[in-house]
């Protein structure tokens, strides 16, 4: 029966895909592509539409996943693009969405005084079990754990010495170096690595037996306000599914506002900026929250479902089975938290609209060129904003074999901030698409430059690094700081300005009075780059002694 009522949910949901492809049909103009790159007219279109109100937010397993799908095989099917996936468009995703409802505080006793944490103001809890509709995390003892990380290569374990299985873990976001005004460190100084991101802090917990595990906000290290969380947490969250349901991750995990910390701490005798000093040095030992007991409950809503990439293919002349990739999530957040004036769409209109709009353009441009000699695969993933779930399902499951992959490109999030004279390269220096950049960077007497804020941790917020993961190099970069008009402050202050006001919220709408000329520029970079690359012989590499490297040569080898 559960099988029989899977296949007509299918059956419906693809009746439902390609009735919106036929009211799609000859309603939206193929635009060509400008003499000097990509149509901007072209991306202006895609954007506007997908990230309009009817598209609810792009959330998988919605409608606006439903429109957003047609809209896309439509305009792919228009350019004369074949389906990649052995015949179709899409690749099945299986994830699960789970939505927390009648969230109690979480409230810690024991301690001098009784605190209590309201979920979303305060705290923001979710699981991924994927078969546990109740969750309840009762008297379980608090163990600070630092920064949560075991990375033995590093001679480094704040959970030496100490059990916390059943228990509830604090955790500190970011590295324990990202203060050092340098790259040099035990992690890298400044440069966040895989460590300092949110979901191995979880990943650990989990092998470490936590039944909780909550991160305390603190927006320097975290790269974010309490707004994103709020609004990224909060609602259904979506987790790729599994043959044990995720039984073996920790039951509540989340994040708690450091103020509430700070005064957890102080209830338990304790100073949080003490133990935030003593957490970045090694040799930093777990540190229990003598009699202070966690509890918290929720129930779920759980339902499974599958998701889909899109998979459009220009073949190849006569290298066919060469690939060479360009990426972009087109998910967002859906329905989210409700701006002052009620507005509940998180829209997604840069992130990742544009990302979205680029992948149609430069196929359009590409199609206007003609075929190149390797073939160029077109895929638009999903569930990036759930943890880059759609690009590492398709590295766990490639549809064109990763050791016929040539490398790619990655588009996330286009600045619209006008033009600049730099591009921002996201892991610059790791491997040898740099110099394909480089060239293409220099017809526009352009320069790459190194992330300005590397304690950000973008090089693993995007779904080029689950390719990198696999060996394939992906090029991932973003508009550059330094702006013609008004140079590096200017462009600090739009990347400050997006992320405080529009990133992850219901302003991230389109806006007619954009100014694109910045996008037409970074645009053609990535019709240069892949176009270079897909009429090359190079397999470029990782660089010596990169991290990636090994798996790449060992992809390359059939091993």
């Amino acid at each position: 029966m559960i099988q029989t009522l899977r296949f007509l949910h299918m059956r419906l949901y693809s009746a439902k895909i390609t009735l919106l492809l036929a009211a799609l049909c000859c309603a939206l103009p193929v635009f060509a592509a400008s003499s000097d790159g990509p149509s901007i007219e072209t991306m202006k279109e895609v954007v506007k539409e997908i990230s309009s109100d009817a598209y609810e937010g792009r959330a998988p397993g919605t409608v606006g996943e439903e429109k957003t799908l047609a809209y896309l095989v439509q305009r792919f099917e228009a350019l004369g693009l074949k389906p990649g996936n052995k015949g179709s468009w899409f690749q099945e995703v299986p994830l699960v969405e789970i939505h927390a409802r009648n969230v109690s505080p979480l409230t810690f006793t024991g301690g001098k005084a009784p605190i209590s944490a309201q979920y979303g103001s305060e705290m923001v809890i979710a699981t991924y079990r994927t078969s546990q509709p109740h969750i309840e995390i009762k008297d379980s003892p608090v163990v600070f754990v630092g920064y949560g990380i075991n990375a033995p290569e590093k001679k480094w374990n704040d959970y030496a010495g100490v059990n916390v299985k059943g228990k509830t873990v604090i955790i500190l976001v970011n590295d324990p170096d990202y203060q050092t005004p340098t790259l040099r460190g035990p992690f890298n100084g400044r440069a966040m690595t895989y460590y300092g991101r949110w979901t191995y802090k979880f990943e650990e917990a989990a092998r470490q037996g936590a039944a909780a595990a909550i991160i305390v906000h603190d927006t320097v290290p975290a790269a974010y306000g309490w707004n994103v969380v709020q609004s990224s947490w909060t609602g259904a969250q979506h987790v790729a599914d599994s043959a044990n349901a995720n039984a073996d991750q920790s039951a509540a995990i989340g994040w708690i506002q450091k103020d509430k910390a700070a005064a957890l701490m102080a209830s338990a005798g304790l100073n949080l900026d003490t133990l935030m000093a003593a957490a970045k040095k090694r040799g930093f030992r777990a540190l229990p929250l003598k009699g202070v007991k966690a509890n918290l409950s929720f129930d779920n809503a759980i339902r499974k479902h599958s998701s889909k990439n899109v998979v459009a293919l220009l073949p190849g002349k006569t290298r066919p089975n060469e690939y060479v990739l360009y990426a972009a999530h087109w998910d967002h957040l859906g329905h989210c938290e409700a701006a002052p004036d009620g507005d509940d769409i998180c829209n997604g209109a840069i992130d990742n609209a544009t990302g979205t709009a680029a992948l149609v353009a430069l196929a359009q441009a590409n199609v206007k060129a003609g075929p190149t000699d390797r073939s160029q695969v077109f895929l638009a993933v999903t569930a990036e904003e759930s943890g880059l779930l759609g690009s590492a399902y398709y590295g766990n499951h490639p549809v064109f074999p990763l050791g016929q992959t040539v490398g790619g490109v990655n588009m996330d999030a286009l600045s619209m901030a006008g033009p600049a004279r730099n591009v921002v390269v996201i892991g610059k220096g790791k491997s040898q698409l740099d110099a394909y950049l480089d060239r293409a960077l220099a017809a526009q007497k352009r320069v790459a430059s190194l992330e300005p804020t590397p304690e950000k941790g973008f090089y693993y917020r995007s779904d080029h690094f689950s390719f990198a993961k696999h060996g394939v190099p992906m090029l991932y970069f973003e508009g550059g700081q330094d702006l013609v008009k008004g140079g590096p402050a200017a462009g600090a202050r739009a990347a400050k300005d997006y992320e405080e006001h529009r990133y992850h919220g219901p302003k991230d709408e389109y806006d007619p009075k954009w100014d694109w000329s910045g996008v037409k520029a970074d645009l053609k970079l990535y019709y240069d780059v892949g176009r270079a690359l897909a009429n090359s012989t190079d397999w470029p590499n990782w660089v010596p002694g990169d991290e990636f490297r090994a798996i790449r040569d060992r992809s390359r080898a059939g091993k």
